[in-house]
């Protein structure tokens, strides 16, 4: 039935396309407000540059956007959901190391969510310096912006509605624009020749510059694929035509303006709207201003999903995730909102104007398209397309992308510095992360359950022992069920005896499938010892407490359990046992048996674990029903000791 709900939200639709509008193309809908200007970058129009910039344009937007990203990656579905840590998801079986691009990609893609809104809304704002150029357009940036991170907090559902008209509004706006100003230099229509994008990138002195500004008009297309869950890849491929379309009229009627103004001073024209009526253009900056905002929802949401998928994965600590609607993907995660827009307003503060923030930008998002096509060659793989086409691939995207990332260092040292230390910070607390759970685990010892039945079932019945509690719960990470890790078997037998009427055991098994909810129940000891496996999918929140409990009722009405209490006045007015969960908290006591590099991840791994969930609040546990117990991982072995008996 869930399927079938699925697939009808994905069909092709009006409504699904208007859709795809407000959310999927914000970011790359709001490209012709920069690009331009950053080609020219305030310096002379060359007329040579005109065909071959805007030839460019059009060739990237649509080998990358077009070929790659719509016709391609959009096959790289799991379930009807996009984006890198879905990819990952689907082939993260075929090699471990395929989760180091995974990682650079969900972090690019996060520093990508700090500019974003700070160069669009930027743009927008600073066509008010065309009538008022007294007017101060940082205050007003900072302002809006404050504004959008500050209503994140109760959600967004009422406001997504508006998004797909309101952007309809944009995009037919620019394509009706840039038509118009196409008549006053119809020769632009030659740039669609692509000899003039070769020979401009050939024959260009700052050719390099020239690919790194050209490379900001896709920077949206990696959006396009993280945000396919929301409407499916027909509605985003139908919706693509009329956007495309429309960039591409505005990107030609731009480039009209140019070729008439060729040999002059560009300065601080923003094309853009230089090709709007004068009536118009405050028209025109309130149309831009909305689609800025529009664009950064559209970042920030994608974030909040992308952080909510790296938690499941085990490669960001668990962090608070709230839902402010009951609409699907809605989510809010609040220190992301805060991490977003302190990187917004550094930005907003080291760089002021959009015009040196086109340097920052681009850079992050480059290296996200290269980590997308070396996990796109490895699905490609899994999915039996003849090698050969897989090799054509790899080396067409690569020369591409490789090419665009030379251009984009070049802008290093103006402002892209900036991009790749917030993604590099981010990169390196996931690594960590991801990083000390691995070590972590390479200490956990596992027993057979199977030779530990006996006792357990003569510990339930041993009245010598006081009652822990009628039900114990653990949390084991044990994959077989016939395997227990010593210390669950430690902290029940040895630590302090814990008699209890019924064990539970709850494994969580994060599925590649992103909105798995499947269980499996295995009485272990008939009655006594009951192991629950949910198989969860990434995009699921693990809310054990409140699954653990649907479960048990599920169980208690086929019969195959009795919860009622074993304490006789309980048992006599059929009162239900208490629940108490055990949350093992595994500690590493000692490191100098560790390997450099490892030290330093878990070291790392503590400064993180302060700002995370604890384990119960990670698991959406009631900490009421809750024992905590912290376990030391490595125990130093007492033949390590040396000591001398006096006497």
């Amino acid at each position: 039935m869930k399927t079938h709900k699925h697939h009808d939200a994905h069909r092709l639709s009006f409504a699904g396309l208007l859709v795809s509008l407000g959310i999927i193309f914000g970011d790359i809908g709001t490209s012709p407000l920069y690009v331009i200007k950053a080609i020219f970058n305030k310096g002379i129009i060359e007329e040579s540059l005109i065909l071959g910039s805007l030839s460019c344009v059009f060739w990237t937007l649509t080998l990358q956007t077009t070929i790659k990203y719509v016709w391609i990656t959009l096959n790289a579905d799991n379930k009807g959901e996009g984006g890198i840590l879905s990819l990952y998801s689907l082939v993260r079986k075929k090699a471990k190391w395929l989760i180091i691009p995974a990682i650079i990609g969900a972090s690019t893609l996060l520093a990508d969510g700090m500019i974003t809104p700070a160069i669009t809304i930027s743009s927008a704002i600073e066509g008010l310096a065309i009538r008022h150029p007294q007017v101060p357009t940082v205050p007003i940036v900072v302002i809006i912006i404050s504004l959008l991170f500050l209503i994140q907090r109760f959600g967004t559902s009422i406001v997504g509605r508006i998004f797909g008209p309101m952007m309809f509004i944009w995009f037919s706006t620019i394509g009706v624009l840039g038509a118009l100003y196409i008549k006053h230099a119809p020769e632009v229509f030659y740039a669609i020749n692509p000899y003039y994008a070769i020979s401009t990138i050939i024959n260009h002195p700052n050719a390099l510059f020239l690919v790194g500004a050209i490379f900001l008009c896709t920077t949206g297309a990696e959006a396009l694929y993280s945000d396919m869950g929301h409407c499916g890849k027909s509605n985003i491929r139908v919706s693509w035509i009329f956007v495309k379309l429309t960039l591409v009229l505005n990107y030609f009627g731009q480039g009209a303006w140019l070729l008439q103004h060729a040999g002059t001073q560009m300065g601080e024209k923003n094309p853009f709207y230089a090709i709007m009526p004068e009536g118009f253009v405050v028209y025109g900056i309130a149309i831009a201003t909305m689609a800025a905002v529009i664009a950064s929802q559209a970042m920030i949401s994608g974030s909040f999903t992308l952080i909510s998928e790296a938690v499941r994965l085990n490669i960001w600590p668990k962090v608070s995730i709230r839902y402010p609607s009951d609409q699907k993907g809605q989510l809010y995660v609040p220190s992301i909102n805060l991490i977003l827009y302190i990187g917004c307003m550094l930005i907003i503060a080291v760089f002021k104007e959009s015009s040196n923030m086109e340097a920052a930008y681009g850079l992050a998002i480059n290296l996200t398209f290269i980590m997308t096509t070396v996990l796109m060659c490895v699905f490609l793989a899994r999915v039996h397309i003849p090698k050969i086409w897989i090799v054509v691939f790899a080396v067409f995207y690569f020369t591409i992308e490789f090419s665009f990332l030379a251009g984009n260092l070049v802008k290093l040292t103006h402002g892209g510095w900036l991009t790749l230390l917030l993604a590099t910070t981010l990169f390196i607390a996931m690594f960590s992360w991801y990083g000390a759970r691995k070590i972590k685990n390479s200490f956990v010892r596992f027993n057979d359950i199977r030779d530990y039945f006996p006792i357990i079932s003569e510990l339930s019945e041993d009245k010598s022992v006081p009652l822990f509690a009628s039900h114990l719960v653990y949390l084991t990470s044990a994959n077989n069920k016939h395997e227990i890790e010593s210390k669950i078997i430690y902290s029940i037998i040895n630590k302090k005896p814990k008699r209890a009427d019924v064990y539970w055991l709850v494994h969580v098994d994060v599925m590649d499938n992103p909105h798995t909810q499947e269980f499996v129940v295995e009485q272990l000891i008939p009655k006594k010892l009951i192991r629950i496996d949910f198989k969860l999918g990434f995009r699921e929140e693990q809310r054990i407490s409140l699954l653990f409990r649907k479960v048990v009722e599920d169980m208690v009405e086929k019969g195959e359990i009795d919860i009622t209490s074993n304490y006789e006045t309980l048992k006599k007015h059929k009162i239900a046992g208490d629940f108490n969960f055990v949350v093992l908290e595994k500690m590493i006591s000692k490191t100098h048996d560790l390997k450099w590099h490892e030290k330093i991840i878990l070291e790392i791994y503590k400064i993180l674990k302060r700002f995370s969930l604890s384990e119960e609040k990670g698991f959406g546990l009631d900490s009421s029903f809750v024992t905590l117990e912290r376990v030391p991982l490595n125990i130093p072995n007492t033949k390590e000791v040396k000591l001398k008996r006096l006497h």
